[in-house]
């Protein structure tokens, strides 16, 4: 172990400045701290060799140095050898940077390839984009063509009268039903409106009740009154503000989701109709090598776009079923409810007015809140 440790620090050569002193290794300090506490003898740096290997000489390699030093020269004797005592600090630093040497070892792959391999990655990105754009591009192409051969009268196009007879009446009930909902909107604000002049009268009477002892009575009757009409109306303004809610949410949300469907449906069977166009005037041409090639790539795009077409056309069907059996429940619903609380309003039944709301689970804020208002939440 010792003859391992003295082989290992006599191979480290000390570098020698011009004024005979050794220079700190910058690599570990500590390590030439504890060479420096076990060494018990070195070299005199003035002679004209170099320390190297424990030994001096005049091999090749010795850098002389006396003629750099200023002053008479120091007599030459022979250079002693470095005594080192092993020291388990000192193994273990070794044995550390021996490891850490190693391990610094790997070096990454060579640039070069690195950077091949960057621009293969990099042209396959590219070329797949570019043949994502020509096949949106040649479908949108074979689309328009469609589109215009079938608005001009010249082509053919599928037609399902059945399913779409079903999509019109859709177009047309969701239009209606808009215009039901804008009207209920509107007799939501006005009601509103006359409640609040209803409240605001109800107060001024009572201010002219305790103002005025000889309509004191008069003015009291009217007050009360108002007050209950504006009680009343708030109750009704509930009602009416669940049937804007539900109608609202009918329209703009589950129409439309059918409708969405609809859409991707029609683009499909525009699809489908382009690429059954192009796959016939195909086979009404002439047949040869490279037509035939085209052949099985327009037979293959056009069963992938049928596939899809009958699958969208499948689920428009079975929206359209869910939907109308929907509408019918929640229409049922809130027609009844519409109904009964107007009735109750203008006949003044407060308490079937509020049994109406108690049936169709409807809650009313309660007054002096400091929430705002459900007209404000609109």
């Amino acid at each position: 172990m010792t003859d391992r440790l003295m082989s290992k620090a006599a191979t480290m050569e000390i570098p020698i400045h011009g004024n005979g002193d050794s220079r700190r290794l910058a690599e570990d300090d500590g390590l030439e701290q504890d060479l420096q506490q076990v060494m018990v003898s070195g070299p005199n740096l003035n002679e004209t060799s170099i320390v190297s290997g424990g030994y001096g000489g005049t091999a090749e390699g010795i850098i002389p140095t006396g003629s750099a030093l200023k002053g008479p020269l120091a007599p030459s004797h022979p250079p002693r050898r470095l005594l080192i005592s092993p020291s388990p600090l000192a193994a273990s630093r070794i044995a550390s940077q021996a490891a850490a040497a190693s391990g610094s070892n790997v070096r990454p792959a060579h640039p070069d390839l690195a950077a091949a391999g960057d621009e293969a990655a990099t042209r396959g990105v590219a070329v797949e984009k570019f043949d994502m754009v020509k096949k949106w591009g040649i479908n949108t192409y074979k689309c328009t063509k469609q589109l215009l051969s079938e608005r001009f009268g010249r082509g053919s196009r599928t037609v399902d009268l059945e399913l779409e007879t079903q999509i019109e009446l859709l177009r047309d009930t969701k239009q209606k039903y808009e215009g039901v909902l804008g009207l209920a909107r509107a007799l939501t604000h006005h009601f509103y409106s006359l409640v609040q002049t209803q409240h605001a009268l109800a107060d001024a009477f009572s201010d002219l009740s305790q103002k005025s002892p000889e309509l004191q009575e008069e003015f009291g009757y009217n007050a009360e009154t108002q007050k209950l009409l504006c009680k009343n109306g708030e109750t009704l303004l509930g009602a009416v503000n669940f049937f804007v809610s539900s109608i609202n949410t009918l329209v703009n949300k589950t129409m439309e989701d059918t409708l969405m469907t609809v859409k991707q449906y029609e683009a499909a069977r525009l699809e489908y109709d382009a690429y059954r166009t192009d796959l016939e005037e195909l086979n009404l041409g002439p047949r040869d090598a490279g037509t035939l090639c085209r052949l099985d790539a327009a037979q293959a795009n056009f069963q992938a776009h049928r596939a899809k077409y009958e699958k969208l056309r499948a689920d428009v069907a079975v929206k359209l079923k869910f939907l109308e059996e929907n509408k019918v429940k929640v229409m049922h619903k809130q027609l009844l409810l519409f109904h009964n609380a107007i009735s109750a309003y203008f006949a003044g039944n407060q308490q079937q007015l509020e049994q109406t709301l108690k049936q169709f689970n409807i809650k009313l804020k309660s007054p002096g809140a400091d929430k705002p208002s459900w007209l404000e939440e609109q």
